[in-house]
């Protein structure tokens, strides 16, 4: 083991690369994605609802977290969310980390981290009191959610097939929240539906 690899490996221990153990279970491709209300960023009051007829996006995530910070420093995740949105998808970034945890941030730190790394999700929710991520059973950041206009559950799961922590792992990764989006703009069924979430634990409150 190399010396940049020992230094990794002991970043994503810290991190909490395993996931946390959580009683919900991930909820059902097809079920109606459950439903929430929540903060925003800027204090304003959200719910799923409001955005029925339209696809929604929800992206857990933490900016402490390499496997975050791969996605991010690569600006991969940044064009998922510019090409999402020119396609009229609602992009919701989730915060479920809990104040004085790995990953937490206030609404206006929240801001200014995304327009620091030039990221454009339509809002950030707070999710302080981890609610909204217990009722989706996010255990990673990132995980990853796609619910379609009927409000259904399209897709569920990692943002792409490679789960090491190397920005070069992205090249030639079948990305499967930009294949699910595609799917469901054609009107075609999510031909990759579920599959199993990478990263590290979302430090949710005891």
């Amino acid at each position: 083991m190399n010396r940049r690899t020992f230094f990794f490996a002991g970043a994503l221990l810290a991190a909490g690369a395993l996931a946390a153990p959580m009683a919900a279970a991930t909820p059902e491709i097809g079920t109606p994605a459950p439903a929430f209300a929540g903060t925003d960023s800027s204090g304003e009051r959200i719910s799923l609802e409001a955005y029925r007829g339209r696809t929604v996006v929800l992206e857990w995530t933490n900016h402490q977290c390499p496997y975050v910070a791969k996605h991010y420093g690569a600006k991969n995740m940044q064009a998922l969310q510019a090409d999402a949105a020119r396609d009229g998808v609602v992009w919701l970034q989730v915060i479920s980390s809990a104040p004085g945890l790995e990953g937490h941030l206030s609404g206006p730190d929240a801001a200014a981290m995304n327009s620091k790394r030039s990221a454009s999700p339509a809002r950030v929710i707070i999710d302080a009191d981890g609610a909204i991520g217990r009722k989706y059973a996010a255990r990673h950041t990132p995980t990853m959610a796609v619910i379609d206009g009927d409000g259904a559950l399209a897709y569920y799961g990692a943002i792409d097939s490679d789960s090491d922590w190397h920005p070069d792992s992205i090249k030639g990764a079948k990305n499967h929240v930009r294949a699910a989006l595609a799917d469901l703009k054609a009107g075609r069924p999510v031909a990759t539906a579920k599959t199993r979430a990478y990263g590290c634990s979302v430090k949710y409150a005891d």
